[in-house]
C-alpha cells in the first residue's frame, strides 16, 4: 500500500473508506526523533500528540484527506529559546498548509492551463475541490522560470484593452520563448528594460518611433532592425491613404473592356421611399463633416485638434482632410436571391413576350420555385416594356430600366483596391486585372502604383534565412530617392519617414531578422486574454503567459 499511494518521509498506518467518494489515509512519521527547527538540536523526548488533516491527490476517482499523526517534541539544548517543536513533512506539505505540496501543483497547472472560475469547475469533477481565489493566489505564487539571457529580442505591442490600454512584448528570437510583458509602450519603459539587459546585440521591431527612441536610449550599441512585414503593411497603407484622397477622380475613369453581358441582376430592387430619403439626409449629413473638416484643415488647425473638437475618428479626419472630394460609397451589388437560378427562363420567357407575372410565377413553381409571386412581380416591373393592365393610368409611363444599359463596374473600395494595386499582374484574376488597367489610366495612380511595386519587390527580395541578394541596398537608396522626387505629396511623406528610419531598413533587408515571432506569441496572448474574459489585471496575465510558455 505504501508503495501504491507514496508519502515522502511517512509510514502508511491503514487505509478507511469516508463514504462513497472519500477516503482517508492514517500515517506517522518514519523516523522516531525530529530535529529542533531553531537549534537544529536532534531530540528523541516527544511532548504531545495531535493530528493535521490536509487534502492530498485523489486516488481512484476519490478526494484523498490524510490523517498524519504529529508529534511534538521536547528541546534538550537548554540555551535553545524553544521549549517544544512539531515534527515537520518539508517533502509532503508546507507549514501550517491544509493541502499537500503535489495537490497544490496539480490545481496550479490546472489552473495555469484554464484560469480561476473554469479550473475550479473541472477540479470539482476531478475529487480536487478549490475555489478560483484560491487558484488565482496559487497561481500568483508559482515562481516563473529562468531564461537564459538573451542576445536577439524582438519587440511588438499588444492591446491589454483595445484602442484604450497597450503594453509591451518582449521575444527572445533565437529561443522562440517570450521574455516579459511590460505595463506600456513608452519609450522610457522599453529603455529602462534594455539597460537591465546589457548583453542585447539586436533588436527586431515594426517602425514604432517609441520603440526607435526607446532602443537608442536603452542599448544604443544594439543593431535595430526593421520587420518586413511591417514595411509591406505600411506600403499599402500608404497607398490606401492616397487612394482616399483620389478615389472620386478614379471613379470617373473608363472601363478598359464593356462588361460581358449577363442575365444576372446588376443592382438590388429599388428600395421603398422612407428608406431612400433617411438615406440621402444620411449621406447629407456626413458632407456637412467632410466641409466642417476642410474648412477647419483650410485655417490651420491640426488634425488632432479637428479629431478632438468635431469627436470624428482620427482616420476619418485624416481621410476627409487629404480627399479631393466627398468620398462618396458605391452602391453595393445585389446579394444572393432565391430567383437567381431561374433569372434564365425569367429573361428568355420576357424575350417571348410574357409580361404577366402570374403566369410566370406558376411556371417558376413548376419548375421548384419556393418564393411568392410577390419576387416575380418586383423583377419584372423593372423591365417591363409595357404597362400592365391593371395599372392606374396615370401611372402608365415605360420603366426606365427597360431602355438603361447596365451600368459600369463600381471601383473598389480604397482599402479593397490597395491589395490588388500592390499584387504582381500575373497573380491577379481577370475582373481584378480590369480593376488595375482602369486605375492605371491615370498619369499619378501610373506613378504611385509603380513606385509601390517597385518598393515591395525590394522587400519580398529579402525572405527566409537566405543571404541577402547584393545590391539589395543599393535599390533600395536608388528607390527612396526616386519616391522623394515623384512629386505625390503620400508617397514622399512615407519616403522621408523611411529615410529617418534608414539605417533599420537597410538592416531589415541585409538579416534574416524578424519580428515575426512577436505576432505569434501576440496571438496567444490574445487567446489566454480572452479565455479570462479580458479581465484579468496585467501580473496575472503576464504570469499566465509566461508559465504557459
Amino acid at each position: 500500500m505504501t508503495q501504491l499511494i507514496p508519502l515522502p518521509g511517512c509510514r502508511l498506518v491503514r487505509v478507511a473508506r469516508d463514504g462513497p467518494t472519500a477516503l482517508t489515509l492514517v500515517a506517522e512519521a518514519k523516523p522516531d526523533h525530529a530535529r529542533c527547527p531553531t537549534c537544529r538540536a536532534i531530540s528523541t523526548s516527544v511532548h504531545s500528540r495531535y493530528r493535521r488533516r490536509p487534502a492530498d491527490l485523489p486516488a481512484s476517482g476519490k478526494a484523498v484527506r490524510l490523517q498524519l499523526e504529529v508529534r511534538r517534541f521536547y528541546c534538550c539544548d537548554p540555551a535553545c529559546p524553544r521549549r517544544t517543536f512539531a515534527e515537520r513533512f518539508p517533502k509532503l506539505l508546507a507549514r501550517h498548509a491544509q493541502r499537500t505540496r503535489r495537490l497544490a501543483g496539480a490545481q496550479a497547472r490546472t489552473g495555469l492551463a484554464l484560469g480561476g472560475q473554469p479550473a475550479a469547475r473541472l477540479l470539482a469533477h476531478l475529487a480536487m475541490p478549490s475555489s478560483a481565489t484560491t487558484l488565482l493566489r496559487t497561481i500568483r505564487g508559482v515562481p516563473l522560470p529562468k531564461a537564459p539571457r538573451p542576445c536577439v529580442v524582438g519587440v511588438d505591442d499588444w492591446a491589454l484593452r483595445k484602442g484604450r490600454t497597450y503594453g509591451t512584448i518582449v521575444v527572445d528570437l533565437e529561443r522562440h520563448r517570450p521574455l516579459d510583458l511590460l505595463p506600456d509602450r513608452s519609450a522610457e519603459t522599453w529603455a529602462a528594460w534594455l539597460r537591465r539587459q546589457p548583453q542585447i546585440r539586436l533588436v527586431a521591431r515594426d517602425r514604432s518611433t517609441e520603440y526607435a527612441r526607446g532602443t537608442t536610449l536603452g542599448a544604443p550599441a544594439a543593431v535595430q532592425v526593421a520587420d518586413r512585414w511591417h514595411l509591406l503593411l505600411n506600403t499599402r497603407q500608404m497607398i490606401e491613404r492616397w487612394l482616399a484622397r483620389v478615389h472620386p477622380r478614379l471613379k470617373l475613369l473608363p472601363p478598359i473592356t464593356a462588361p460581358a453581358p449577363s442575365t444576372r441582376r446588376t443592382r438590388a430592387y429599388p428600395r421603398a421611399p422612407a428608406e431612400t430619403l433617411a438615406r440621402a439626409a444620411a449621406v447629407g449629413r456626413w458632407e456637412e463633416l467632410y466641409d466642417d473638416v476642410r474648412r477647419r484643415r483650410a485655417a490651420g488647425q491640426s488634425l488632432r485638434l479637428i479629431n478632438r473638437e468635431t469627436g470624428l475618428a482620427r482616420a476619418t479626419v485624416r481621410k476627409y482632410a487629404f480627399a479631393e472630394g466627398f468620398p462618396r460609397h458605391d452602391r453595393r451589388g445585389p446579394g444572393r436571391s432565391i430567383l437567381d437560378p431561374h433569372l434564365d427562363h425569367l429573361h428568355a420567357r420576357q424575350a417571348a413576350g410574357c409580361e404577366n407575372a402570374m403566369q410566370l410565377w406558376r411556371e417558376l413553381r413548376d419548375r421548384g420555385f419556393p418564393g411568392t409571386v410577390k419576387q416575380v412581380r418586383r423583377w419584372l416591373s423593372e423591365r417591363r416594356t409595357r404597362p400592365a393592365r391593371t395599372t392606374i393610368w396615370r401611372l402608365q409611363t415605360p420603366s426606365p430600366m427597360a431602355q438603361v444599359a447596365p451600368p459600369s463596374p463600381p471601383l473598389p473600395s480604397p482599402k479593397q483596391l490597395s491589395w490588388h494595386l500592390l499584387r504582381e499582374p500575373d497573380d491577379l484574376d481577370a475582373d481584378a486585372a480590369a480593376v488595375v488597367a482602369r486605375v492605371l489610366q491615370d498619369d499619378e495612380a501610373a506613378k504611385v502604383v509603380g513606385l509601390g511595386r517597385r518598393f515591395c519587390r525590394i522587400v519580398r527580395s529579402r525572405c527566409g534565412a537566405a543571404p541577402a541578394k547584393p545590391g539589395i541596398t543599393t535599390a533600395f537608396d536608388a528607390w527612396l530617392s526616386d519616391a522623394r522626387a515623384c512629386g505625390v505629396r503620400v508617397v514622399e511623406s512615407f519616403a522621408v519617414s523611411l529615410a529617418q528610419d534608414g539605417a533599420a531598413v537597410r538592416a531589415g533587408l541585409r538579416l534574416p531578422w524578424s519580428s515575426g515571432q512577436d505576432e505569434g506569441q501576440v496571438n496567444r496572448l490574445k487567446l489566454l486574454k480572452r479565455s479570462m474574459y479580458g479581465r484579468a489585471k496585467l501580473d496575472l496575465l503576464r504570469r499566465r503567459f509566461l508559465l504557459a510558455a
